[in-house]
């Protein structure tokens, strides 16, 4: 009878002292990677819901300073110390019986808390606190087929051409007049209704603007007062 074959078996190497396992190595990369994924998704919150947001506009209301397609950044920061002033474009949550399936809104703030906005022979007068009322001048409000600017006329049921601004309100309309659902249908919009001020078109990139608050100088001297200092969805009507 032949004796037993004896296999010798290598054991497994060790790994030197100090030196993780594989396992071990993969499963820190793995921690790693969840960390940063989840550092990231919280930065990404924290600027989207305080800092900034991008919006989509599908809308006609702001021809043609923003037209349909435009991506808009919005300031959400500021406005906590810098409060809304005449002239900033606005995105807010329409008012209730407006609501467009959730969809926000883009204007101009015409009128601050307190004011009284008239409408005359096409034109927008604005009566400060404790002033008289004066016509403002708007560059930016669309030219009508006649090259002319566009009139700013009623645009309810009753022709409504006057209202008194509450506080804690702003009277908001589009620069394209004649094709804006604005404060001229539903009234002054609250502030708490605001998602923040548009500072920038980011695309398309041909069109990359900065938009700057339009000065009214005529109202300097007509007791005008700014209210005390205090990212992609879709835009819509």
């Amino acid at each position: 009878m032949l004796p037993p074959v004896l296999t010798y078996v290598q054991p497994a190497a060790e790994p030197p002292a100090g030196e993780p396992s594989a396992a071990r190595r993969g499963g820190g990369c793995l921690i790693e990677i969840v960390e940063t994924v989840i550092l990231t998704a919280v930065i990404y919150l924290l600027i989207h819901n305080f800092v900034a947001q991008p919006f989509e506009v599908e809308q006609n209301s702001m021809v043609t300073t923003i037209e349909p397609s435009d991506y808009v950044l919005i300031d959400k920061l500021t406005p906590r110390w810098n409060d809304y002033q005449r002239g900033d474009i606005v995105v807010f949550q329409p008012p209730t019986g407006y609501e467009q399936g959730g969809v926000p809104f883009i204007k101009r703030v015409i009128g601050l808390p307190g004011e009284t906005i008239t409408l005359e022979n096409g034109a927008v007068f604005v009566t400060p606190v404790g002033g008289v009322a004066t016509r403002i001048d708007e560059p930016y409000v669309i030219d009508g087929a006649d090259g002319q600017r566009a009139p700013t006329l009623p645009r309810d049921a009753q022709g409504t051409a006057s209202w008194v601004v509450p506080e804690g309100g702003y009277f908001v309309m589009g620069d394209n007049r004649p094709d804006s659902q604005d404060s001229r249908f539903f009234g002054a919009v609250d502030r708490e209704l605001f998602v923040g001020r548009a500072f920038v078109r980011y695309f398309p990139l041909d069109r990359i603007t900065i938009f700057h608050r339009p000065e009214y100088p005529e109202l300097q001297g007509a007791g005008a007062r700014l209210p005390a200092a205090g990212w992609p969805v879709r835009i819509g009507p």
